[in-house]
Parts: structure tokens; sequence; C-alpha cells
């Protein structure tokens, strides 16, 4: 309690040398989560039993601003409820996504024109994060480490932005080969990335963004499997078998870029909002295979102004597939690596979290809904149609089917509840070839794809200090 209180101390007393005005606030997060799975991203073999667990993201959210500096630190530890044993002094060492700092950045206004720049790991979050996106649902959410030179003028935006990402600096004297680490690190760590936002009004009603994104990925091939072969140590008058070694991808000099770049779009009136967007993936895939993809989304929906309803949609979005995935040298399969890929394509996460890259692509046809239920709460409700968009010979081109329900209840201005429940009818060809993946034998689909859960969220401001500028620094 008395670093604490020292803590805060020296923070507050860095004020009384500035005449300029400045803020502190401290806030926390404790988000616990219940889940039942038995269909969520993996789709569930018949006669498996399901999982369930409790995960938890705990936050300690530090924001410092003055006229010239804003500074923000975010400290997370994203845990399993069991995942530590009682008498344990440190976390699960296999538990990647523990006690870590997930952001900590500073943003600098250069001058007095409009332009700033921000620094550090920080998230990433423009439009609708169909591209680019904090990924608020996941316990750990998504961050980047780059640097940000902004510009605003009015409800104009431009963000450049430059990251380069190494593994270590201790003894890293040379080369800069870039192996990724972590959840799905061959597919999202990039070893270097640039782009390019430009978002604005372009009338009272309509606003709309453009993106240019570059990803360079560290080069990787496959080294074939070895059996295991007699072998010969001459220093013995005995052959012992050379050990077998399993086929493994492994980094290599050389790297292959991607760009995405493409327009959002969104118009808004009191009682009717369309939104729409359209990008175009092209570059390589990696360093043998071409890539040229494309994705296009519209939803449209009506509010009505009395009633029940607050908003009743329909939309639909394709992203371009590739029945041979990666075969002949090309690719036209279209993922979207860095958005809240859980918020589009249903809740269960069948497409494009970790799953269904270099496949046949999907056409999502969808309706929404949003039912007030009480002063605090509301009923969210989805309806998903999905369909190959280049379906394999012989393959049945319906995906399936997907209802995700959301009910969200107030508790108070900085806690509420939500809870989900998501039923799924996939279509056989599909629902059989996913169960069976990564299996030796051909497994069948459980007729039950369901998965529940239920997530309270307490988000307290536990201080705040603000010190008006001196009379002479207005």
């Amino acid at each position: 309690m008395k670093k604490s209180h020292l803590l805060i101390s020296a923070l507050l007393g860095l004020g009384l040398y500035s005449a300029s005005a400045q803020e502190l606030s401290i806030d926390a997060m404790i988000r616990p989560r219940f889940e039942y799975r038995h269909g969520f991203q993996d789709v569930a073999p018949d006669g498996v039993e399901p999982a369930a667990f409790v995960s938890q993201r705990s936050s300690l959210l530090v924001k410092y601003s003055d006229s010239k500096i804003t500074a923000f630190l975010d400290f997370q530890d994203v845990s399993v409820w069991g995942d530590r044993p009682q008498l344990s002094a440190n976390d699960d060492p296999t538990n990647q996504t523990g006690f870590l700092v997930n952001q900590a950045w500073a943003e600098i206004k250069l001058g007095n024109k409009g332009w700033s720049t921000k620094l550090g790991r920080q998230l990433l979050s423009y439009d609708d994060q169909r591209i680019l996106g904090g990924l608020g649902w996941a316990q750990q959410q998504r961050t980047h480490d780059v640097a940000l030179f902004r510009y605003k003028k009015s409800s104009l935006k431009l963000d450049v932005g430059f990251a380069f990402n190494q593994e270590r600096d201790g003894g890293n004297n040379f080369n800069t080969i870039f192996n990724g680490r972590g959840l799905g690190g061959q597919i999202f760590q990039y070893k270097a990335m640039q782009f390019a936002h430009l978002s604005g009004k372009l009338s009272e009603n309509f606003k709309g963004s453009f993106l240019f994104m570059n990803n360079t990925f560290q080069d990787r091939e496959t080294i074939p499997a070895v059996e295991a072969t007699p072998g010969n140590l001459t220093s013995f008058p005995i052959v012992l078998p050379t050990p077998a070694s399993p086929a493994r991808s492994v980094t290599t000099d050389g790297t292959s870029s991607r760009q995405t770049t493409g327009f959002y779009g969104a118009y808004n009136v009191p009682n009717f909002t369309l939104t729409g967007s359209v990008y175009y993936q092209f570059g390589k895939f990696n360093k043998n295979v071409d890539i040229s993809a494309y994705q296009a989304s519209l939803f449209a929906g009506y509010k009505p102004s009395s009633g029940a309803f607050k908003l009743i949609g329909l939309g639909a979005e394709i992203l371009s597939g590739d029945k041979d995935g990666v075969g002949g040298g090309e690719t036209t399969a279209f993922f979207p690596l860095f958005g809240t890929n859980h918020k589009f394509n249903g809740f269960q996460d069948f497409f494009y979290v970790g799953r269904h890259a270099n496949d046949v692509g999907l056409i999502d046809i969808h309706l929404k809904s949003v039912i007030k239920t009480g002063a605090k709460s509301k009923l969210i409700g989805f309806v998903h149609n999905f369909s190959a968009a280049d379906a394999r010979d012989g393959m049945d081109s319906n995906l399936g089917t997907s209802v995700d329900l959301v009910y969200v209840q107030g508790i108070t201005p900085y806690a509420n509840i939500k809870v989900g429940y998501s039923q799924s009818f996939l279509g056989d060809d599909f629902a059989n070839a996913r169960a069976s993946r990564g299996n030796d034998i051909p497994l069948e689909a459980d007729s039950n794809q369901s998965w529940g859960w239920v997530m309270i969220t307490v988000n307290p401001n536990i201080f705040k200090w603000k010190k008006e500028a001196a009379p002479e620094a207005k």
C-alpha cells in the first residue's frame, strides 16, 4: 500500500513543475467468462465430450495527459481458473497469455498544426475492425509494436504506421531473421508493416476511409522428415540407430510481402444505416505462392423510432476462396489477418479465427436484430447462412446456418453481465471434413454444434486527478 501511495504522490508531484492542464486516471477491469464448448472454432466430432472452463482478464489501466503528451499503460493478466496451483508463487509457465504489459504507448503533439506521433505497444482499430481490430472479445486482445504519425483536422484523420519486429536484442548482433512466436505465430506475426489510413466525413451523413497496408513475413521452408536409420559410432564397437526426425517448418533468409488495400463507408440518417467495404489483397502469400484475393460487404439496417425493436438489418459478405488452396503457385483466398474476426461470420468462430485460411472462401448472408428488453438491457440476435465462394469438385457449397443470441444487462455504469448462446446447423460435407481435420481416419460431425457463455465485466475508475492550467498557460 505504501508503494502505491508513493507512486501516486510522485506522479502528482510532477504537476507542480508544469503550468499546463494535466490529468491522471487509473482504471481497473475484472472480466471472468464461463464457456461451454461443443462446437467452437473446431467442429465437434460425434461422441466427444464438451469443454467447460472459466477464463479471466484482469487489467490495471493508467493514463496521463497534459497539453503535449498522453501516456498510457495497460497491465494485464489473462488466466484460466485453475491454471495456477493454490500454493504456487508463479503463473503456469505454459500460459503464454499470463501477466504482461498489454499496452504501453505515448502520444506526443508535434507543434500546433494537428500533427502528433504515437509510439509503443498499442491497439490498432479502424472502421468496423474487419482488417485492423483490437480483438476485444479475446481475453488477451491484439496489440502491435508500432510507430504512428498522425494528422487530424476537423473530421479529417490520417494515420501512417511503421513496425519492425525482432524477438530479442541481447546477443542479436548479426542478422535480422524473425521467427514469429505465439498463437498463430507463423500466420499472424509479421516481420515488418507499413500502412496508411485516411478517414473523414464527406457529408453530414456519410463518412468513409481508405486503407493501404503492406505486411512483410519472414520466409519459411519445410525440412522433410528423416526416418530412423542405423548409425555408426566409431569409438565403440556397436551400431546405434539415428533417431527419426519429423518434418518441420523453419525460418530462412528472405522475406515475402502481402498488400491489402480498400475502402470502407458508412451512411447514417435517423432511421436508417448503410455500411459497406471492399478490399483487395495482392503480392506474395509466401515465397512460392502469389496472392490475388478480394472481400466485399454490405449491410442495411432500419432503426424504428418506437417499439421494442431498435435495429432490424440485412447484410451480406463475400470473401474470395480457392478450392485448390496454395497449389499451382497462386491463391485467390482472402484472409483478414488482423481484424476482430469474432465479430463477423458467426460467433462460433468456424471461419477466419485461426481457421479457414487458404480454403473455399465464404459467402455470408445474415440478419441482425436488436431488441430493447428493459431500461438497462437488450437482446441481440443474428442468423447467418454460409456457403462456399469456390467449392471443391464434388463438395456441397452449403456450409450451414448459425443462430447467435446475446443478452446484455447493465448493473451499474461500470459493470454489466452478458449471456450468449449459439447453435449451428452445418452442411454435412463441410462439418465432416472439419471434424476429421488432423485425424488419420475420417470422423463424422456431431449433430449438436453449440456454444454458451456468461461474462461479467467490472470496469471502475479507481482514481482520478485533474489540475487546471495556470492562468498564464491558458
